[in-house]
């Protein structure tokens, strides 16, 4: 079975590394804004949520891409976005219904999360183990669904 990546949210503290980890893996920078995941914060309830790709089974941003640029790759299972392909229609990012892709301005591209080939650079990075590149168990897939289902709601609220 491939590697998924698991949130943990009990143990994030919103320090936010994995997204300096991530942004300077991908860009040569520290910038959070370039990370290809975000860590969700709610301060009035003390609730903070890293937001990655789920790297979907039927990805919806792969069935919507006009220009095919979206695949899998069969090594690590990500969900990866061809840049040569890419149009740039952001189609992709309106069908993400858990907001794991993204455009950079900066870039003028469209990112998201591509499981850094196999070793994520946030997982590497984050002190608490909040993120985890692992088989997912039984109950860790539950988990992640309740999760996802939790984030989409909130993502609505703020949209």
């Amino acid at each position: 079975m491939p590697k998924v990546l698991v949130v943990d949210q009990g143990k994030c503290t919103a320090c936010r590394r994995c997204e300096l980890a991530c942004s300077f893996k991908h860009t040569g920078e520290f910038n959070p804004a370039a990370a290809r995941l975000t860590v969700a914060v709610f301060l009035e309830d003390d609730y903070y949520q890293p937001v990655v790709c789920q790297h979907c089974d039927e990805p919806a941003c792969m069935a919507v891409c006009p220009a095919g640029a979206i695949s899998r790759d069969v090594k690590t299972n990500a969900v990866i976005i061809d840049e040569d392909r890419c149009i740039g229609c952001r189609m992709c990012i309106m069908a993400c219904p858990f907001g794991g892709t993204d455009y950079s301005v900066s870039e003028q591209k469209v990112v998201k999360c591509d499981l850094c080939g196999g070793e994520p650079e946030c997982v590497l990075n984050c002190p608490w183990g909040a993120i985890e590149y692992k088989e997912p168990a039984g109950q860790a897939l539950d988990r992640r669904e309740q999760v996802a289902r939790k984030v989409q709601a909130a993502l609505r609220e703020v949209v």
